[in-house]
């Protein structure tokens, strides 16, 4: 090719050819005389005086087609501009005037102050509602609110540009979410308070929600954790009862508190009767799901679905499935089918879409229907609640709700609860729900933890063994000078409730496990409280002065029973263990869980035992771990362990 190149450059350049000049010109000019012919004749149509200006014939000749452009553009601006200019006044995104006060309606103040001080309305929310707003200058810090002041004196502030994250007296993140508030237990002197009465309690809710908490970034906030919920959590391979007819075999051991060598701990262990087949017992069940537009949310109604199916899957033709869903109104999805016609019910599963407002009551009261039209007296009569806790709308008397939820328990249908979700969560009132129900109440945050509550423990979540558990312990003043409960402050009961047989507790599903914690001060270590100086000295008589540390009572109803049994046995000195680690890994790992949730709280009895001592204890302890979730456990430790340093 290089070649060809070189030869081409060396030939010479042809002197120009006159006669192609010529043609060349004649064929231009040729062109140039046939487009002058074209353009004589003028363009095509009317003349421009001619031309019609308006579709409609007695305007013809108007200039409209002229002017539309324009006075489209002029009527836009018109609409335009003034909207603009209101919505530019009324967003974030115009500057306020330091000092400027937002003034809202009287009746509305208290209920949003309230709701930014819980944290369950933001501070933007609010920002054209609230009264007395006041925004402070841009060097100024906003000061927190304390949630212990009262709701009439709480004032809301916020600085410039975006509103900082709600937290809590702890200073962690709050989610928006609604929790009871309350306080952990106090030590109590045994001189002047032997006895301590409380409702077991095998709700798993809190510990599926800090876990959530924690795998988002952030630690719980504090009423977010029942540290009960989170021992009891774990299924602990304690000792099984015989029979039914005797669901309960109580084991309580006593030894040093990991995180102060002067005290003990008192371990109630209990596990329920577990029959060879649980789903043996005839369901009928009623699944009551919220479909509301707040369950629009992947880790909401697309979970719950995916949730249900997993127990439908569990049923047969002896079991019975409704499904009531409530948005707006409430509405029947599914009449009564029996499980057997799983096709049938998986359709009506997959058909569900969010939309609406939530209507509880509605949803609730025809549940119940259903539930009572299908009525298997032999067998298990449950509704099961699904929802985000969004019950705004349609229960404008929660007290009447529960005395409702209390008759239907009364003629055998139950209610359990599944939270799902986060944001709007009403955790409180999920649990008052499900305990009017004679239900529990779990917190499905992932399909694993819908497996191990509708699968791995569908038996506890479905077959109670016995009602109305409660637990008394009596405190021998000569060997125990103070005690505190761990755990358990939303279910204490007075004395007097334990022998009263109409007072309502907790119920026990079918293999439940129940673990009970004391801390225990010994007479003779150092004395939480000083003595009174002119108190009565107790009398202690011959029994106080025995080798017994405590005397423990039960009390229970078997299902259908409307009279307790009683089961009671002493603590001796024969239940004292003096090394943790000569115990059972169960009893060494619920004591890491107990130190955990008392960590989460910031309860100031664990005192210097941190996250490394509670990981370091859980790992010695993690024995048996079939599906993982004393692994799991060990890991969240170690997250909040690097949360808590942020």
């Amino acid at each position: 090719m290089e070649k060809k190149l070189k030869h081409l450059k060396s030939l010479e350049t042809p002197a120009p050819s006159s006669d192609a000049k010529k043609r060349a010109a004649a064929l231009a000019m040729a062109a140039f005389d046939e487009s002058a012919e074209k353009t004589a004749n003028g363009s095509q149509g009317l003349s421009w005086g001619q031309r019609l200006m308006s579709i409609v014939t007695p305007l013809k000749g108007i200039r409209l087609m002229d002017i539309r452009i324009p006075a489209t553009a002029a009527i836009t601006a018109l609409l335009i501009v003034p909207i603009s200019w209101q919505l530019m006044n009324n967003t974030s995104l115009t500057p306020p005037t330091l000092g400027e006060t937002i003034v809202a309606p009287t009746e509305q103040k208290d209920e949003l102050v309230k709701g930014v001080v819980d944290g369950v309305i933001s501070q933007q929310e609010t920002e054209n509602d609230l009264a007395a707003i006041v925004i402070p200058a841009p060097e100024m810090e906003a000061p927190m609110v304390s949630p212990n002041v009262s709701a009439s004196s709480k004032v809301a502030t916020r600085t410039m540009g975006a509103p900082a994250p709600m937290r809590d007296q702890l200073g962690y993140l709050q989610s928006g979410d609604k929790f009871e508030s309350f306080d952990d237990a106090n030590i109590k002197l045994t001189g002047d308070q032997p006895v301590s009465t409380f409702s077991i309690d095998v709700d798993t809710a809190s510990y599926a929600y800090v876990r959530r908490a924690i795998e988002n970034g952030r630690l719980p906030q504090k009423d977010a954790v029942r540290t009960e919920e989170l021992i009891n959590y774990f299924d602990y391979n304690y000792a099984t009862p015989p029979s039914a007819e005797l669901p309960f075999a109580p084991k309580i051991s006593v030894y040093p508190a990991p995180w102060n060598a002067e005290h003990q701990l008192m371990h109630v262990a209990i596990k329920g009767y577990m029959p060879e087949n649980v789903m043996a017992q005839p369901s009928n069940l009623v699944f009551l799901i919220d479909t509301s537009g707040s369950m629009n949310d992947t880790d909401k109604l697309p979970l719950l679905k995916r949730a249900f199916k997993l127990l439908v899957e569990q049923m047969d033709e002896q079991d019975t499935v409704s499904i009531v869903t409530y948005a707006g109104a409430a509405g029947v999805v599914l009449e009564p089918t029996s499980g057997a016609d799983k096709r049938k019910i998986l359709d009506a599963l997959d058909n569900l879409t969010p939309g609406g407002s939530t209507a509880g009551t509605a949803g609730i009261e025809t549940a119940y229907r259903l539930a009572n039209e299908a009525k298997n007296n032999d067998g298990v009569n449950r509704v099961i609640l699904a929802t985000d806790g969004d019950f705004n709308v349609g229960i404008s008397e929660p007290e009447a709700l529960k005395d409702f939820i209390k008759q239907k328990r009364d003629k055998g249908i139950s209610l359990s609860v599944l939270g799902f979700g986060e944001g709007n969560y009403n955790d409180a009132l999920m649990q008052a729900l499900a305990q009017n129900g004679d239900g529990n109440a779990s917190y499905i945050d992932s399909y694993t933890e819908a497996r191990k509550v509708l699968v791995n423990e569908v038996g506890g979540t479905l077959q109670t063994i016995a009602r109305d558990v409660k637990i008394q312990v009596e405190f021998n003043p000569a060997q125990i000078s103070a005690y505190r409960l761990i755990g358990y402050e939303t279910r204490a009961l007075n004395r007097e409730d334990f022998n009263n047989d109409k007072v309502d507790a907790g119920d026990v599903g079918a293999g439940h496990t129940v673990t009970a914690i004391y801390e225990l001060t010994p007479v003779g270590a150092a004395q939480p409280v000083d003595p009174l100086r002119y108190g009565e000295t107790t009398q202690v008589d011959a029994a106080s002065k025995s080798d017994e540390l405590a005397f423990f009572k039960l009390r229970y109803k078997l299902p259908g029973a409307d009279e307790s049994t009683l089961i009671e046995m002493a603590v001796t000195n024969d239940n004292v263990v003096n090394d943790i680690a000569d115990l059972s890994n169960e009893i060494q790992f619920g004591t890491s869980v107990a130190a955990f949730g008392q960590k989460l709280r910031s309860n100031a009895e664990i005192g210097t035992f941190g996250f490394d001592e509670i990981s370091a204890l859980a790992q010695a302890s993690r024995g048996d771990d079939k599906f993982g979730y004393r692994a799991e456990f060990i890991n969240l430790v170690e997250a909040a362990k690097s949360l808590a340093k942020n």
